[in-house]
């Protein structure tokens, strides 16, 4: 037997008679002495282990208080400095020197470079955000890299890579 609250991630797109992949946490249920399954996660079969793992730390940060409407900070109306931490040699780092020349020449792009794609892709995000909080003048920060597969753009989905956001001193 399994159980699901109203508050479990995906319960929203279950259909009847559907084949799916739950988590949760065993409890026993002692009005009938049953053994079950409470399920804080459930999507259709199929949807692949990285999307499992995607949202059981999405539900591990939230509980820990990382997602926290009060945490958010807000962003200058006018920086004058931005960090960017993504691969000098990536085409979204060209984008965001035109973007920004065009709409706000004003502002300083300082950029933290690191790999954002394969092993040393979370490592290096991490450090380049290390790098930043050493600085007393940095208004706000970019993580950005262009798009990708699900396995390519999964560095920014490690807890690593959160916390590290989270830690930021600037937004």
């Amino acid at each position: 037997r399994c159980v699901m609250f109203r508050n479990a991630r995906g319960a929203e797109g279950l259909d009847g008679g559907v084949a799916v992949i739950a988590h949760g946490r065993i409890s026993i249920y002692e009005v009938r002495g049953e053994l079950q399954l409470i399920v804080d996660i459930v999507q259709p079969e199929g949807v692949g282990e990285l999307q499992l793992r995607l949202e059981q730390l999405k539900l591990k940060l939230e509980n820990e208080g990382l997602f926290e409407p009060s945490r958010k900070r807000p962003l200058p109306a006018f920086p004058e400095r931005l960090g960017i931490v993504t691969s000098p040699t990536g085409s979204v780092w060209h984008d965001i020197q035109t973007v920004i020349s065009r709409r706000y020449p004003l502002v300083e792009l300082l950029l933290t470079p690191t790999p954002v794609q394969g092993d040393a892709a979370a490592p290096g995000i991490v450090e380049a955000f290390q790098a930043l909080n050493e600085l007393s003048d940095v208004d706000g920060v970019i993580l950005a890299r262009g798009g990708g597969s699900l396995e390519d753009l999964w560095p920014f989905n490690e807890e690593p890579v959160a916390r590290a956001i989270y830690s930021s001193r600037a937004p």
